[in-house]
């Protein structure tokens, strides 16, 4: 398997959030549902979406964004307007100022309005369903545009997310890793595209070969020079057409690579730090617990999912709150 099937592979949405909103102009939404991933394009319309600290992004209709959930980010019919409500997973469908009130379908808030604008969002609802090397490779918002076709068609999902039927909530959740996993498709092909280095580098005869086998057997005790002969070059011209391609030297790369491993194995497993540090290519727990520390600055027991009665109870406690 190819290292950006390895990253897909992982994604399986479990109760994934869909909504259908309809929205008269202004509109803007601050999005805090604490979702991982969302998903958003636009039925009718268009509108931006608005990161923290980045720039805005516009989407029409077809085009998909793709938003990472740790950067806090709005959704409005401008970049200059207001937001009015704060979304949360609770009160997905809550009356504000240019936004409708729930109607109709429990998926679709408000009602057909003339130049109404119409954002249909998809969000998976727990971190563990998404790999964390795939949550590391993704900007804070990408776009794929309509005319990439992602598969299914918008117009697909828009007609499950409207229609009550039995079985519905398998059928989204199956819709929305489709869509993700095309969409990174699209994204991941694009020569013109900001995807990650490494995945553009797969295909040079060189870097690539050395990528594949760090991706292959990551715990194995790798130096650059092991690489550079199983490249078929030398250690010094590896080590310079590596950093040029990928960004980073290729003992940086598998230290990164090595501790999102762990990561997801923390979240996924009940394996004990010390099994995991082995399983990634570290001697024991004290020495995976150093290289967190350095490149994340928290401990691997920070990154373990709590027990599934912890994790509902949290999540209801929440909900409540909000």
């Amino acid at each position: 398997m190819d290292a950006v099937s390895e990253l897909l592979a992982e994604v399986r949405a479990r109760g994934a959030i869909f909504r259908q909103t309809i929205m008269r102009p202004p509109w803007a939404l601050r999005m805090a549902s604490g979702a991982p991933l969302t998903l958003a394009t636009m039925l009718r319309g268009h509108a931006w979406i608005v990161p923290d600290q980045h720039e805005p992004v516009r989407i029409g209709v077809g085009d998909i964004a793709v938003v990472r959930g740790d950067v806090p980010y709005a959704v409005a019919d401008d970049p200059a307007t207001t937001p009015s409500l704060v979304v949360t997973s609770a009160d997905y469908c809550s009356g504000a100022e240019g936004v409708e009130h729930a109607s109709g379908p429990a998926r679709t808030c408000g009602a057909p309005a003339e130049g109404a604008a119409v954002l249909l969002s998809g969000a998976f609802e727990r971190r563990g369903e998404l790999s964390e090397r795939l949550l590391q490779a993704l900007p804070a918002v990408l776009v794929v545009p309509a005319d990439d076709s992602p598969y299914p068609s918008v117009e697909v999902v828009a007609e499950e997310v409207a229609r009550g039927r039995p079985g519905q909530q398998l059928v989204l959740d199956r819709l929305l890793d489709l869509m993700l996993v095309s969409a990174l498709r699209n994204w991941f092909d694009n020569p013109d595209a900001n995807a990650p280095a490494w995945c553009r580098a797969l295909d040079d005869p060189v870097v690539g070969t050395a990528l594949r086998l760090l991706h292959d057997a990551p715990a194995r005790p790798w130096t650059v020079a092991d690489l550079a002969v199983k490249a078929g070059v030398s250690r010094a011209a590896l080590a310079r057409r590596f950093t040029a391609l990928v960004g980073e030297p290729p003992m940086a790369y598998l230290t990164g690579w090595r501790i999102a491993l762990a990561t997801d194995l923390l979240r996924e497993t009940d394996h004990t730090v010390g099994t995991i540090a082995r399983k990634v290519g570290y001697a024991n727990a004290f020495a995976l617990s150093v290289a967190f520390k350095r490149l994340r600055g928290t401990r691997p027991s920070d990154h373990r999912s709590p027990p599934p009665h912890q994790a509902v109870s949290s999540r209801a406690t929440s909900r409540v709150r909000s």
